[in-house]
């Protein structure tokens, strides 16, 4: 069972993803209406997985206090422990690969509070997957306030829900799917 936040955003992107007007089950980012996350948007980012590293294009405050710096253009990777890297990344390959949404589950501080990181593609302008909107999901009484600045340790992920359409492409003049 997911934290209620995480669950709203799959719910979300489901939802969003079932439209007829959605090319291969991912959904553009265009169809996003921000207010929609309501409170939860201050854990919000959005996310550019172009190049070898997904980079931060939002992040709401709630992710900027964690790492007490903007997050604008840095990587997702900056979020993450080094040991994480073998989890966070093929997590977000699968995310786009499958057209699905994946949940991170990590843990934060000397405590080891529990959190879920959801990830869900999205395509750009250009029609092209390559973005994701993710919520992050803290366990209760994380105050990153008080806690100092430490990165997010990644233990399981685990993707959610059916695999999206494959979209046709173009194969030597002929379409594939």
């Amino acid at each position: 069972m997911f934290h209620p936040d995480t669950q709203f955003l799959i719910d979300f992107w489901i939802d969003l993803a079932r439209r007829p007007e959605v090319r291969g089950g991912v959904p553009a980012r265009s169809g996003l209406e921000p207010e929609v996350l309501g409170a939860r948007l201050q854990r919000a980012f959005i996310l550019d997985a172009a190049g070898s590293d997904a980079t931060f294009r939002l992040a709401g405050s709630w992710l900027e206090a964690l790492r007490e710096r903007p997050l604008g253009g840095a990587g997702f990777g900056e979020l993450w422990c080094d040991a994480s890297a073998t989890l966070v990344i093929p997590a977000l390959a699968q995310s786009l690969r499958e057209a699905r949404p994946v949940v991170i589950v990590a843990q934060h501080g000397a405590e080891a509070r529990s959190v879920e990181v959801c990830v869900v593609p999205l395509r750009r302008t250009d029609g092209r997957a390559g973005l994701f909107l993710g919520l992050v999901a803290p366990a209760p009484r994380l105050d990153v306030a008080s806690a100092p600045p430490r990165r997010l340790t990644a233990r399981l992920t685990i993707a959610v829900g059916d695999r999206g359409r494959p979209a046709l492409s173009l194969v030597e003049g002929r379409r594939s799917a």
